[in-house]
């Protein structure tokens, strides 16, 4: 359906606030410059804005009893997308994943003031892609939130209940060279073995499975080899998506079988499966909101991972992910995302917010 937004006195500056954020190159472990942009346009709108123990933007709005958080991060993937705007269209890093779910956030917050006996907080935080999360678990340590809404692209009209958990697993292999005429596999065969048996055993953990999320999803993230004429060594990250129920140490006895003698095997990383419960008034909240703005609301899961994973199981409150943008073009060349779409969500924010805050009430 087309999106038709109600059209704001202040959505020039939510536009410039964007364009902004995606012009201020912040990949994971770099984000400070765009921290301090963040801040700045939060004060700008009218929150109390400064940079956290971890390097994080956060701002807050309001006081009260009740407290919900809107936590988006602020670094991006690497590599530089030019920032370019095409009629309705955003060019740029982070424009979807997730600069463009952050500043609605913070429009949203600005746009609403005051919200009764309530305290709202925006975090944009760091390491999100870097399978840190430092922003976030710091985040843990400081907030005891309500209700809290993490910052990822769902499209306008969607909201996510749920993502796949992640590990990241590095082998190493070094060895004495062989001859290449040698009946001996040398250690980019043996790394190549075992990155099929890995294949394999997901194949086979997967069988009878419904569904992408109750599958694990294995995938060759970076081999690296080198020689100085005498041994070889050759390295290797496999990442696996997983789904609910697979614990951590449940994989490393798996995997570890999997490998030779010479090998070595070390897991990183680990976030469990989690969805949230979609009886929960914030789920309802979002539903009125996206129905009020003319649309037919999608619940959706996601294969990938985000700070979901890291405070859902911890903060124990209603959560969702939401915001505006195709996640199917995160982390690629071509990232951008709809104006239109981005000022579409900025409004449905403010409608959740208004009703979550009555409903706690």
């Amino acid at each position: 359906m087309s999106i038709q937004p109600t059209p704001h006195a202040g959505d020039e500056q939510a536009i410039a606030l964007l364009t902004d954020l995606v012009s201020t190159a912040s990949p994971s472990r770099q984000e400070q410059a765009a921290v301090h942009c963040c801040v700045e346009w939060m004060r700008a709108l009218g929150l109390s804005a400064s940079v956290d123990a971890s390097g994080s933007a956060v701002g807050v709005l309001g006081e009260g009893p009740r407290q919900i958080v809107l936590l988006g991060h602020i670094d991006t993937a690497p590599g530089n997308v030019p920032v370019r705007r095409d009629g309705d269209t955003l060019y740029g890093r982070g424009a979807v994943d997730a600069k463009g779910p952050l500043a609605a956030f913070v429009v949203a917050a600005g746009r609403l003031r005051v919200l009764p006996e309530t305290q709202l907080v925006v975090i944009g935080a760091v390491e999100e892609e870097c399978a840190t999360s430092t922003g976030a678990r710091h985040a843990l340590t400081q907030y005891r939130p309500d209700a809290c809404i993490i910052g990822e692209p769902s499209g306008w009209d969607r909201v996510t209940l749920g993502y796949k958990g992640r590990l990241l697993l590095d082998y190493t292999l070094q060895r004495p060279m062989t001859h290449s005429a040698g009946q001996e596999r040398g250690a980019c065969e043996q790394a190549v073995d075992y990155w099929l048996q890995v294949a394999r055993w997901a194949e086979q953990f997967n069988v009878g499975r419904q569904g992408t999320f109750a599958t694990v999803d294995p995938s060759l993230r970076d081999v690296r080899s080198s020689s100085d004429g005498l041994t070889e060594r050759v390295e290797m990250t496999i990442g696996l998506r997983l789904p609910p129920g697979l614990d951590s140490s449940t994989l490393e006895a798996a995997l570890s079988s999997l490998a030779s003698g010479q090998a070595s095997v070390s897991l990183r990383g680990y976030e469990p499966s989690f969805r949230a419960d979609k009886r929960s008034p914030l789920v309802s909240a979002f539903l009125a909101s996206i129905r009020a703005a003319g649309a037919k609301p999608g619940l959706v899961t996601k294969t990938g991972t985000s700070d979901m994973n890291v405070v859902g199981p911890i903060w124990g409150c209603p959560i969702v992910a939401y915001g505006p943008g195709d996640s199917s073009l995160d982390h690629t060349p071509n990232e951008h995302i709809s104006l239109t779409e981005y000022l579409a969500s900025i409004e449905v924010l403010r409608a959740v917010l208004t009703r979550l805050a009555n409903t706690l009430a």
